[in-house]
């Protein structure tokens, strides 16, 4: 009796220990692919409006051919990345600040959240007013994007951390700097990346904004520019593109959890 009782418990858990092959993502993509081409070869869909797959390729060739590709990623790569870099950075110093003072939670922690829900493309008129036309703009609107939500993340990390264990490393003799850098922090990781991964596709979103709005080149600047002129399969590429940096971005701050987190 007890050995069919264990029987059924294991079975019940089974789908949370089973192992999805790699493979599998990779069938799912590429079935969706093939399913795309399909569509657009049937003419079920008009190619202005929808173009193939293949189409979307050669045309992404003549881009990668003609160098424009590489210049518009090179800009993106640099407005993205430093104002990820800025806003990461300070989300964690000001969250783990808030969420350890008592003083600075109460004095500050009403203003993060009256700012928060203000949408942040609607300050870049405010912000290139106050440091003018060029880059700094957009990467100051990203930054700004990604630092609330790793701040609230990283505050709500601090917060879930047992007071035992902070009361129990004051007690034999760490200060503050010891607390912060060998308790709070290490408890309060987990929290901080799904920060990141979530200011990750925010960055993402303000990036396109600002550089259909306010740029020359850029990913976003060249998929208005295609997008004006109906030539909807470089506009894909521009997308795809897109989609590409989100996956690898996506990809990397798992690779660097993993790193950090070993024991989650």
């Amino acid at each position: 009796m007890e050995a069919a009782t264990k029987k059924v418990i294991k079975n019940r858990v089974e789908f949370l220990e089973k192992k999805i092959p790699g493979y599998v993502s990779v069938a799912g993509i590429t079935g969706l692919l093939v399913l795309w081409e399909l569509v657009c070869r049937l003419h079920i869909v008009p190619p202005l409006f929808l173009p193939a797959p293949t189409a979307i390729v050669m045309d992404g060739w003549e881009l990668i051919s003609s160098g424009e590709l590489f210049k518009n990623l090179l800009a993106s790569l640099y407005r993205i990345l430093g104002g990820y870099a800025i806003g990461a950075v300070l989300g964690i110093l000001v969250g783990l600040m808030l969420g350890f003072s008592k003083r600075a939670d109460a004095i500050f922690t009403p203003i993060v959240y009256a700012i928060y829900p203000i949408p942040k493309i609607a300050l870049l008129p405010l912000i290139i007013l106050w440091f003018g036309i060029g880059e700094m703009p957009k990467v100051a609107i990203i930054a700004l994007g990604v630092f609330f939500p790793v701040l609230i993340n990283t505050f709500s990390g601090v917060k879930s951390v047992d007071p035992i264990l902070i009361k129990a490393a004051v007690t034999f003799g760490s200060n503050h700097v010891n607390v912060i850098r060998k308790v709070i922090l290490p408890g309060a990781l987990p929290t901080i990346f799904a920060g990141l991964k979530l200011a990750a596709g925010t960055a993402l979103l303000l990036l396109v904004s600002a550089e259909m709005i306010a740029a020359e080149y850029g990913i976003g600047a060249m998929v208005l520019h295609y997008g004006n002129l109906m030539i909807t399969t470089k506009l894909m590429a521009g997308v795809l593109l897109l989609s590409l940096l989100g996956l690898l971005f996506n990809r990397g701050l798992q690779w660097l959890e993993r790193i950090l987190i070993p024991w989650k």
